[in-house]
């Protein structure tokens, strides 16, 4: 079986739903009108029966000859497209309208609705009626009352398909009216759905695959105050996002490449120079040094990576546990305490009284050693570096702060990436640029906050919180 589309399911359920609607109305309009048009003959019958039973009552009292009363049944039943036949107070019939029923006069032709006719009560059949008349007649009686006594009935017959041929008429004004709304609305709704619905979606769909072939700069182009236009945006804002991934994936296997190139190429090299003979004996120790310190390079930046990618990943399991924080930070700056005294910086350490935190102990000793590494690189020689606590409510906060160059403004929002180095010239061979995007995911897996400010003239402070216990 064939996929069936929305647009096939929409106009299915759509043209189902018109079609009832109209069939229900059409229905309903017939059946009004139907019984409109029968109360309005009837009420023009009685109208009629009241000037013939006068009629009869002078003709009774012989105050107008059978001629008279005759002529006055033609007239009136020329009027109302009837026949008209008078019987008496047995059901007698005594004058008709017609030459079609003159072989009835003196015969009983109401029988069974006398005791009806007697109280008051007009009767309404259908039935053939008459000997030479083999049509199915509306027959109408009604009864013929002088001074509250019953003198007898006025029958008034109407061939059905005369009452009917009107009606048909109606019906078919109202079934074909019914059929062309029907049309035109399917027509229309045709064309608007294809217009507002349709083909936006299938804009959508259609840049859809080509994004999922790799075109991520593809968008939707449409312009609409609805629910589709919203969709569209949405669609644009996720193309968006899905761009910046893929350029960032891009950007990530490039910097990977390069910064796994660059040491590999270095150990190659003076590998290759002291298997080959080229590099001295003398200098063999000299060169293995720099090889080592390559290969440590690359142990950095693969360690960094495997904790990058185990955070991104959601496989990163924080141990929350009370910790001295004092204790965290003197154990971070005995780490560099050989590169501090060698390039001569000043340390200050300010911590406002014991403070305990409840943190993963090895994460956020990690965050203080990436980010004193990172005051160190970015320090001058003989500069300044300050790490001060303060305690506001239930979270301490931690200043790092060094006296180097401002980061521009511009960069400020890209030192949290990946591989982004601020000056390229003095990290590249030291930094795996991945140090301060491990600190930001680590402080943020701790439900805590992390920003960085520049001073006023000079020096950078990387601020973040922790919560006390």
């Amino acid at each position: 079986m064939g996929k069936k589309g929305l647009f096939s399911k929409m106009m299915l359920a759509y043209i189902l739903i018109i079609s009832i609607a109209f069939v229900i109305l059409a229905s309903f309009l017939s059946y009004w009108f139907e019984g409109y048009y029968n109360q309005q003959r009837k009420a023009q019958l009685d109208s009629q029966a009241e000037f013939i039973a006068n009629a009869s009552i002078s003709y009774m009292y012989n105050q107008i000859t059978t001629q008279q009363i005759t002529d006055i049944l033609k007239s009136i039943s020329t009027y109302s497209q009837s026949d008209i036949l008078l019987s008496d107070t047995y059901g007698y019939m005594y004058a008709s309208s017609s030459e079609e029923f003159q072989e009835l006069i003196g015969t009983q032709i109401v029988t069974d609705e006398l005791p009806e006719l007697r109280l008051g009560k007009s009767f309404e059949k259908k039935q053939q009626f008459g000997s030479t008349n083999s049509e199915e007649l509306h027959i109408y009686g009604v009864p013929i009352f002088f001074k509250d006594v019953f003198k007898g009935t006025i029958i008034m017959t109407t061939p059905l398909s005369f009452i009917q041929e009107p009606l048909t008429r109606v019906y078919e004004i109202i079934w074909i009216s019914a059929m062309i709304a029907i049309i035109i609305s399917i027509i229309v709704l045709y064309y608007f759905s294809q217009r507002i619905i349709i083909k936006p979606l299938s804009k959508i769909n259609y840049v859809a695959g080509k994004i999922s072939n790799g075109e991520v700069d593809k968008r939707v182009d449409i312009n609409s105050n609805d629910e589709i236009g919203e969709l569209a945006d949405a669609f644009n804002t996720m193309a968006d996002s899905l761009e910046r991934v893929e350029l960032n994936r891009r950007s990530f296997i490039a910097n990977v490449s390069h910064e796994l190139r660059s040491p590999i190429t270095s150990v190659k090299g003076f590998i290759s120079g002291i298997l080959d003979g080229i590099i001295p004996k003398s200098k063999e120790r000299y060169y293995l040094a720099i090889v080592y310190e390559e290969i440590e390079r690359l142990t950095r930046l693969i360690n960094d990576l495997l904790d990058l990618s185990t955070i991104e990943e959601g496989k990163f399991k924080l141990h929350l546990m009370e910790n001295d924080l004092a204790e965290i930070i003197k154990a971070s700056v005995i780490k560099f305490e050989t590169t501090i005294k060698a390039r001569k910086l000043k340390m200050d350490v300010w911590l406002e009284g014991d403070v305990k935190v409840m943190v993963d102990r090895d994460r956020i000793y990690q965050v203080f050693t990436n980010l004193i590494d990172n005051a160190i690189k970015y320090s001058n020689d003989e500069g300044y570096i300050e790490i001060k606590t303060k305690s506001k409510g239930q979270k301490v906060f931690v200043y790092i702060y060094n006296d180097g160059a401002l980061i521009p403004e511009e960069e400020i929002k890209n030192i949290w990436e990946r591989f982004y180095k601020s000056d390229k010239s003095r990290t590249v061979k030291v930094s795996t640029g991945l140090g301060l995007s491990i600190v930001r995911k680590i402080i943020i897996e701790h439900d805590e906050s992390i920003w960085v400010e520049n001073g006023k003239e000079k020096g950078v402070t990387f601020s973040f919180t922790l919560k006390k216990v």
